[in-house]
Formats: structure tokens, C-alpha cells, sequence
């Protein structure tokens, strides 16, 4: 028995030693101490070569993305677009009571007759006048004074306000207002005011960010764009007029034709939408990383015209449309705009409002550009029953497809009304103006004369400064404008 139990013992002792052995082995043995002093060093270098890589790429966009100095962006321009621009001028507008005036871009198409009918283009979402340059010219050469502008915060129209804020809120506005200082003052402006002064300008820097001037781009509802829409009619004398008002153009103007249908001729809506997103959708131009895909590469913004806004748009005229998109901002004001649209607009309550019951209308709608948009053209027709529902062979942009047939269209509707007529109201002198009459005409003849012989050549100054205002919107002279 004593030998059995001391083999059994002999043979259990053995076994913990493989096991020890084993956990041994898988034990890491210990790192040198340079290896562990050096990793908090390779921490440092790879997040600071990260860091940089982050600003580098900040720093390219928004040097290639931020609103460039207008006069170095016109004559970035292709030449069709500094032509279309030549041809135009720019009113003055007040879309906010409490705000500076914006420019406004309008353009006509001299007509070869006599006209009688003032023809006014209102363009849809993320277009321009220029899109319509070849309806103006067929609409001119059918007999008709024809206009387009465009909207605040499109095309050469201005696209954004001065305004003043207060305060900076975030670390992230900080940091942003700080790369802002340093992008306009340079790297080393804080190193050179230390050396200067010998002190840090912390308080320049605290007073400039409490309370400074930012241009905001323009964010402008139906109701500030009918205003606008109001007073380029008046400034231009166009009323009584005939609007055309294409894709989400309808949502903008809707309110201002029904408050002013006494001045309005005739509507024709061309392929409109009544809810918030037009032909050209509106998540291409807002969500940043897709909007610099999309306007940053000419191909693949000519990819989205052609899927959703145009059946055949030409190369130069879909990257004409994208260059006045990417100018200036433009993208920001476009999309506020395009926020600011009604969803809840209903057409058919709109069109058969009393108001609007002695208003003749027309609807132009694509017959062949899908099923889906053809069932829609179905519903506006059925919620429009007193409007003439026409369609043409044109995609939802047809005006780049089928500008003759568009033209066609809308001057055949036009001149099948009777005509319009204009009554000319004299303007009434004011008071005061009146009162200097008066005593100029008590005066003797001698200052009677001398104060026509001044007046005279105040006009003439007078007319010098007020043509000298529709060069003004890019520092490049009057030049070859010419007036409406």
C-alpha cells in the first residue's frame, strides 16, 4: 500500500508544473521603457498630423466655397454670362422696412415693334433670368415687351445682408471667428500687435466680437418676395402685366397676386410645384458634404439637371446655372429661400379665390417627363378648372429644352386677351416742392432765370448720377447697359 500511494503521489506531483509552465508562456514579457515613454510622443504626432489635415481641408474649401469680392467673380465668368449681364441693369428694393436696400438684377429683350403688353418672367427655385434668355428673345420678336428678373438671392441680384450681431455663441463660433481674424489680418497680425504694444489685444478682440457687421445671406418669405415683386412693377411701370411664373415661382408670388389682382392681366404657370421643393432638389444644395460634390464638379451637376430638372440642357448652359449657384453664397440664400416657402400652400383654394376669378390663366405642363409628374399636372388642371391646361414637349426646365415652343405658347395666350390698357396718372407735387414754385415765379425775371438756367444743369447732374447707378453693382462702369 505504501508503495501504490507514493507512485500516486510521485505521479500528481508533476501536473501544475506543465500548467505553470503554460501561463508562463502566455505572459507578454514587459515592454522596454523607451517604447512606453515614446507612445504618448506618437499619440501627440499623429493627432496634431490629423489636426492640421482637418484645417488644411477647411482652409481649401472655404477658400474655394466662400463668397468671393464681386468684381473678381464677374470676371471669372463666362463670356455668355457677362453678355446677359451687359444687357440688364439693377434696381433698388426694400424688402424689410427696418433694412438697407438690395440690388436687383432685371433684364429685357428690346422689342423690333411697337408693344403693348409688358410680359414679367418670374424664375423657379435655383434659376435665373439668364435661363430664360432665349423666351425673352422669342417673346420680343412675337410683339411682346418682355422682362425677367432675378430674385433676391439668385443670379446677379444681391445674395446677402449686412447685418449686425451681437455676441458669439459656442467654442465653435469662437474658434470660427478667430480663423475669420486670422484669414483677414494674417498669421502673425496678434505677434506684431505684442511687439507693438507689448501686450496681448485681447480687448480689440473681445469689442470686435461683441458687437460687428456679418454678412447674412438672404432668407426672404413669400410674403418679402411679393413685396419685392410689388415694387420692381411699380419702379418699372409695368402694370397692368402679364406673369409668368415658373416651378416654385408661384409659391413666392402668390400672396402679392391676390392682393393686387387689379394689376394683373394674366398667370401662366409653367410646370409650378405647390409645395416647398421645385424641379432642382433642394438636399443637393443643402447638406454641405453633397453640396460640394454637386457644385464643385461640372459633371455632376449637369448629372442632377438632367435627371431632374432637364431632358437636354447643353454642357455650357447647366455649368452657366452652376457658376451663378456657387457665386457669392449663392447656395446659402437659395436654400433659405427655398425653406421659406409655404408647404401648406393650396392651390386650389388660391386660384378659386374670389379675387382671382376675372384673372385669366394658363398652365404649360411637360406631357412627357414621368408618369408621376403627368398625375400631378392631372390634379393642378382639376384644382385650376377656369385656367387653359396646355402641355408641351419640354422636361420640368423647359424653357432650356423648348424655348420657342414656351415662347409660342405664352404669346398666343397673351394676344388672344384684349388688349391692355394704361392709365396715366400725374404724379402730385409736393408741398414743399410746390411752395419753392411759387416763390421762384414771384422772384423777379432775372432770378426766374437763374434759377431755370441751374435747375437745368441740376438735371443734367441729376441724370449723370442716375445713369452712373447701374454700373455700380460690380465696379465695372456703366458700360453697355441699357435701361428698361
Amino acid at each position: 500500500m505504501a508503495i501504490i500511494k507514493e507512485e500516486e503521489e510521485e505521479e500528481t506531483e508533476p501536473q501544475p508544473h506543465p500548467q505553470s509552465s503554460k501561463k508562463k508562456k502566455n505572459i507578454p514579457p514587459p515592454k522596454p521603457k523607451s517604447e512606453l515613454q515614446s507612445s504618448p510622443f506618437s499619440f501627440f504626432f499623429y493627432f496634431t498630423l490629423s489636426l492640421s489635415l482637418i484645417i488644411l481641408y477647411f482652409l481649401f474649401f472655404s477658400s474655394s466655397l466662400s463668397p468671393q469680392d464681386t468684381k473678381s467673380w464677374f470676371l471669372t465668368l463666362p463670356s455668355s454670362l457677362r453678355h446677359h449681364y451687359s444687357k440688364g441693369r439693377t434696381v433698388k428694393v426694400q424688402p424689410l422696412p427696418n433694412q438697407p436696400p438690395i440690388e436687383l438684377f432685371t433684364i429685357q429683350e428690346p422689342s423690333t415693334s411697337t408693344v403693348s403688353e409688358n410680359v414679367l418672367i418670374v424664375h423657379g427655385f435655383g434659376l435665373s433670368s439668364y435661363s430664360y434668355r432665349h423666351v425673352l428673345h422669342s417673346l420680343a420678336s412675337n410683339g411682346v415687351r418682355a422682362l425677367a428678373i432675378d430674385l433676391p438671392g439668385n443670379g446677379f441680384s444681391d445674395k446677402s445682408m449686412e447685418v449686425t450681431v451681437e455676441g458669439i455663441n459656442g467654442i465653435l463660433g469662437k474658434v470660427w471667428y478667430v480663423y475669420s481674424e486670422i484669414k483677414e489680418k494674417g498669421v502673425f497680425w496678434a505677434f506684431d500687435q505684442m511687439v507693438e504694444t507689448g501686450q496681448i489685444p485681447y480687448e480689440e478682440i473681445l469689442a470686435r466680437m461683441s458687437k460687428r457687421k456679418v454678412a447674412k445671406p438672404i432668407d426672404l418669405g413669400p410674403q418679402e418676395m411679393g413685396r419685392v415683386l410689388g415694387q420692381v412693377i411699380d419702379s418699372l411701370g409695368l402694370a397692368p402685366l402679364h406673369l409668368v411664373l415658373h416651378d416654385s415661382a408661384l409659391g413666392l408670388s402668390a400672396s402679392w397676386i391676390s392682393e393686387n389682382s387689379h394689376l394683373v392681366r394674366s398667370v401662366t404657370l409653367v410646370d409650378p410645384v405647390s409645395s416647398t421643393s421645385g424641379a432642382l432638389p433642394i438636399c443637393v444644395l443643402e447638406y454641405p458634404v453633397v453640396r460640394e460634390m454637386v457644385l464643385g464638379f461640372s459633371l455632376a451637376f449637369a448629372k442632377i439637371v438632367n435627371t431632374c430638372c432637364s431632358k437636354r440642357i447643353r454642357v455650357e448652359d447647366a455649368e452657366a446655372q452652376r457658376v451663378l449657384l456657387n457665386g457669392r453664397g449663392g447656395e446659402k440664400a437659395v436654400v433659405a429661400v427655398g425653406k421659406k416657402l409655404n408647404s401648406s400652400f393650396d392651390i386650389a383654394e388660391w386660384g378659386g379665390s374670389e379675387k382671382l376669378k376675372s384673372v385669366p390663366m394658363q398652365v404649360l405642363w411637360s406631357s412627357g417627363w414621368s408618369k408621376e409628374w403627368s398625375d400631378e399636372g392631372n390634379r393642378v388642371a382639376h384644382a385650376l378648372p377656369q385656367a387653359k391646361f396646355v402641355t408641351h414637349s419640354g422636361g420640368r426646365w423647359p424653357q432650356e429644352d423648348v424655348p420657342d415652343e414656351i415662347a409660342e405658347k405664352i404669346s398666343e395666350f397673351i394676344l388672344s386677351l384684349p388688349k391692355s390698357v394704361r392709365k396715366v396718372e400725374q404724379e402730385s407735387i409736393p408741398e414743399h416742392i410746390q411752395k419753392m414754385f411759387d416763390e421762384a415765379k414771384s422772384g423777379d425775371h432775372d432770378h426766374v432765370h437763374h434759377h431755370h438756367h441751374q435747375h437745368g444743369h441740376d438735371h443734367h447732374i441729376d441724370d449723370h448720377v442716375h445713369g452712373a447707378e447701374y454700373m455700380d453693382a460690380y465696379g465695372l462702369g456703366q458700360g453697355h447697359h441699357h435701361g428698361l
